[in-house]
């Protein structure tokens, strides 16, 4: 499966970014071989809709899940249109939430932050 996991940095070992459309990077795995695209997220730095343009390069990727701390409702919302699966990751590495992952210990995203928190983060 693909999956797509908000990131502070450009590998596997690092952080995730708890935020999803502001998150700097992206990193898109295979979670059967752990073979990784990473994706600098142009989307972090718009003035408005990086929910929705971060949710579209999900789709764009044919990612079937998303792992991340915080999502908003735009961005929920073109998610769940594209029957991808919102899961909320743990303050740890992209490659240890991609574990939790394959292991059934990620909770899945049910409700979104108010619109605009990420944009201070």
């Amino acid at each position: 499966m693909l999956v797509a996991i908000s990131s502070k940095g450009n590998s596997m070992e690092c952080m995730m970014d708890p935020r999803f459309g502001r998150a700097e990077y992206f990193i898109i795995a295979d979670t059967d071989t752990m073979e990784f695209e990473v994706l600098e997220n142009a989307a972090a730095v718009a003035g408005g809709g990086a929910g929705i343009t971060s949710g579209q390069l999900m789709i764009d990727k044919d990612v079937q899940a998303v792992i991340t701390g915080n999502i908003g409702p735009n961005a929920m919302s073109v998610l769940a249109a594209a029957n991808i699966e919102i899961y909320r990751g743990v303050s740890a590495s992209v490659k240890e939430n991609v574990e939790k992952l394959n292991k059934g210990l990620l909770e899945e995203i049910s409700k979104t932050v108010p619109p605009h928190s990420g944009i201070n983060g």
